[in-house]
């Protein structure tokens, strides 16, 4: 007579159990997911900022954006065609002493 409310509540309980069990699964799923999204975003970012730094090194390094080669002065080994003054000419006039 009063176990068709025993059974009720047991139904109930077990369906309670399971939408329980349910949300469970769902949320760990979501966090698994952010975890592995998470991961694979800081992969990713570490790449481009890794080819990023590599381009820019390639660009001004070897690319356009290298300084041209500035000509350097060499000392030449040809005579000079400027007169260089010697030390034979005529000396220091000395300084006269007036009095």
């Amino acid at each position: 007579m009063a176990t068709g409310g025993k059974q009720r509540d047991t139904r109930a309980e077990r369906e309670r159990a399971r939408v329980y069990q349910a949300r469970q699964s769902f949320h760990d799923s979501l966090a698994r997911r952010r975890r592995r999204d998470d991961l694979i975003a800081g992969i990713a970012g570490g790449a481009l900022i890794v080819a990023i730094l590599i381009g820019q090194t390639l660009y001004y390094t070897a690319g356009p954006g290298a300084p041209s080669p500035a000509p350097t002065a060499t000392p030449s080994t040809s005579p000079s065609s400027t007169p260089v003054p010697s030390d034979t000419a005529s000396p220091d006039p000395s300084p006269t002493v007036t009095e």
